[in-house]
């Protein structure tokens, strides 16, 4: 299991004095908690896979607004943090589909949804999103539904 599998990724951490994994791990793990803490369930117990990947999936996107932030505030030090971890979390994360990949769907699903006229991109937006949830990134996605109008 991938939560167990972080867990364990701590204690390695710790022993190695990997100061950059660990603090990756214990982001995760405390993410961990509270996901089941909303969930009403104990913090003892174990995300699913799926649960686990949806929660690093959203800090990792965490960590993308940061790298954007902290660039626009010209704070190269915290940029490469935040990359560093950012790669150890999408070390645990399902590969993303290139933009190739989705575009060839995006223009599959806009025939099929016979969307013509520019007003009607949230249609394409909203189906492509819940064909590619966890397969795509939101952005890539958003950029190639732009170029199709």
């Amino acid at each position: 299991m991938l939560h167990e599998q972080i867990k364990n990724g701590i204690k390695e951490a710790m022993m190695a004095k990997d100061v950059l994994r660990l603090k990756a791990f214990r982001a995760m793990s405390a993410a961990f908690t509270n996901e089941l803490v909303a969930k009403n369930r104990k913090p003892q117990e174990m995300l699913t896979d799926p649960e686990a990947i949806s929660v690093i999936t959203k800090l990792a996107k965490q960590r993308k607004d940061s790298i954007e932030q902290f660039k626009k505030g010209n704070r190269e030090d915290l940029v490469k943090e935040e990359e560093s971890e950012l790669a150890i979390l999408e070390t645990y994360l399902p590969k993303m589909m290139d933009r190739g990949e989705v575009e060839k769907i995006a223009r599959i699903k806009k025939e099929e949804l016979k969307i013509t006229d520019a007003a009607k991109k949230g249609m394409l937006m909203s189906a492509l999103m819940k064909e590619l949830k966890g397969k795509a990134d939101g952005m890539v996605v958003k950029a190639v539904v732009d170029s199709l109008f």
